[in-house]
């Protein structure tokens, strides 16, 4: 058997496997967080949300919006160095990204069941 056809065995059972992989993955949730920031996000997105009574207060007088809050917790980057992430029962940490073209800083509790956003920042 030549070179050429063996390349041309091999793409076309390759081309064969990309599709029946395309089949079987469309539609469904997949995702690779295999990074520490990326982990979290999802840890924090996957369990319900509350908001403090600061936070509330602040909604209630326009300061900032909930569908803000939800963006930046989905698309935010997670500060390490300003997070206590070893703290009991609950871990802190501080979340930063960009509204409007100003940054916001989010300090949430993740804790077993539930997140609790504590306070934001204006930086």
């Amino acid at each position: 058997m030549k070179l050429i056809q063996r390349i041309g065995y091999y793409l076309g059972g390759f081309s064969i496997g990309l599709v029946i992989l395309a089949f079987f993955l469309n539609g469904k949730r997949t995702s690779c967080s295999y990074g520490p920031e990326s982990r979290v996000l999802k840890n924090i997105n996957s369990k319900p949300h509350v908001f403090s009574s600061d936070i509330r207060n602040q909604i209630n007088n326009s300061i900032i919006d909930s569908a803000s809050i939800i963006y930046i917790l989905k698309k935010g980057d997670v500060d390490f160095s300003k997070s206590n992430t070893r703290q009991v029962p609950c871990g802190v940490y501080a979340i930063e990204g960009e509204i409007d073209d100003r940054e916001i800083m989010l300090t949430v509790e993740n804790c077993d069941s539930l997140v609790t956003i504590a306070s934001f920042q204006f930086q």
